[in-house]
């Protein structure tokens, strides 16, 4: 792997930066397409290490934009194709960007690696197009389901890259993370909601739906699995699930966190953070024997050991002052 350039889209977010991280740690050159913006902000990729920040080529575009994503893709050899907007109650709000983002921005990424010839596409999907569990745990053949704009727009992104590696040969591998957490992680996800606002001083926790269970996987397995599905030539015109195989309740998981702070909490729902009553995902839990036959891959922070392990691992993160400060711990953003 360490004569490969790769190039990482999406690299300025939070299991991007942390896949650039490992990537550059193994040797590999690593082509970071970053969102545009007037700051010159890289996102992450800012409080990454020295050595890290100096080892990238940083390339600042917008995946909706075919010309710039041909441009940073010239020379590599495979991609990793983070860049989505993810946050599904946006998505209520502004469906349009969504499928400008995530369904273009994917076929802008599959168009320019067939017309270049790059040895592999890495693309990410998620584990909300399954939608809510018809059966457990959930394998890569469970029907997809959009019961949000976001899921159904990664469905199609999905589809588009699929369809590119079975018309045209396009060599394609779609990875389907099941719900990721760790450092750096933005507060609209659940796990960080409720460290940060517990971390801030608040005892009354504000959530959605607590009783929905995921399958939560720390980002240090999720990073793994991407790089082992890039290893895998057999992985091609695939789909593989990365999850830990184990479920857990939301609210199980915030007197989880509560425990590990050292502190007594009350939950209070707020309506505001409620999904759409037929577009909340009850329950995720998924199958990763697919992963483990094709990749070699097996999660290291599986069951409730490893996610009492992970949270951990996480808490002390968002309890440095300086990585709080960076949260609104009182406010909800979509």
């Amino acid at each position: 792997m360490t004569s490969r350039k790769v190039l990482v889209t999406g690299a300025a977010g939070f299991i991007g930066s942390h896949l650039v991280e490992e990537l550059v740690r193994r040797n590999l050159t690593v082509r970071a397409f970053v969102h545009y913006n007037s700051m010159g902000s890289r996102g992450w990729l800012d409080m990454s290490p020295r050595y890290i920040r100096d080892a990238l080529d940083v390339f600042a575009g917008d995946i909706r934009d075919p010309n710039g994503v041909r441009d940073a893709m010239k020379g590599c050899d495979a991609v990793f194709h983070l860049a989505a907007l993810i946050a599904i109650p946006y998505s209520y709000h502004s469906p349009d960007t969504y499928v400008d983002t995530n369904i273009r921005g994917t076929l802008n990424v599959v168009q320019a690696a067939r017309d270049l010839g790059v040895a592999h596409v890495v693309h990410t999907s998620t584990s909300e197009v399954y939608g809510t569990a018809q059966f457990v745990p959930i394998t890569e053949g469970h029907p997809l389901q959009g019961q949000s704009p976001y899921s159904a727009s990664k469905i199609g992104a999905d589809q588009i890259a699929l369809s590119f590696e079975r018309s045209f040969g396009t060599p394609v591998t779609v990875v389907r993370p099941f719900n990721t957490y760790g450092p750096r992680q933005s507060a609209r996800a659940v796990i960080p909601a409720i460290i940060t606002q517990i971390a801030g001083g608040a005892r009354v926790i504000r959530l959605g739906s607590t009783e929905p269970t995921r399958d939560f996987s720390f980002v240090s397995d999720t990073v793994a699995g991407f790089i082992a599905a890039d290893e895998q030539r057999a992985a091609i015109g695939e789909v593989v699930n990365l999850g830990s195989g184990f479920e857990v309740s939301i609210g199980n998981t915030a007197e989880l966190i509560a425990e590990i702070m050292g502190v007594e909490i009350q939950i209070e729902l707020d309506q505001s953070r409620q999904r759409p009553a037929r577009s909340e995902v009850d329950r995720l839990f998924a199958s990763n024997t697919k992963a483990q036959k094709l990749l070699s891959w097996t999660p290291q922070f599986a069951g409730l050991d490893g996610f009492r392990r992970g949270i951990e691992k996480t808490v002390p993160w968002f309890r440095d002052p300086v990585n709080l400060s960076r949260y609104r711990t009182s406010a909800y953003t979509l």
